[in-house]
């Protein structure tokens, strides 16, 4: 079963993106630009959800 986990390896903030892109086989790059448009679209909305989601995911090599 495969789980989402934080990059160590690909990361440039705290790896969130890194960790989706491996999940969902999508280049990372490409997220983090979905990401940071969606961000300043958004009013910060985005932003939010991205030091949460930082916060929920674990790190990759963290025990379940």
């Amino acid at each position: 079963m495969q789980r989402l986990y934080r990059s160590s390896r690909d990361k440039m903030i705290s790896g969130v993106c890194g960790g989706l892109g491996e999940y969902f086989g999508i280049d990372p790059t490409l997220l983090r630009l979905i990401w940071a448009a969606l961000a300043l679209f958004s009013f910060g909305t985005f932003l939010v959800l991205y030091v949460i989601a930082a916060v929920i995911i674990p790190y990759e090599g963290s025990r379940p």
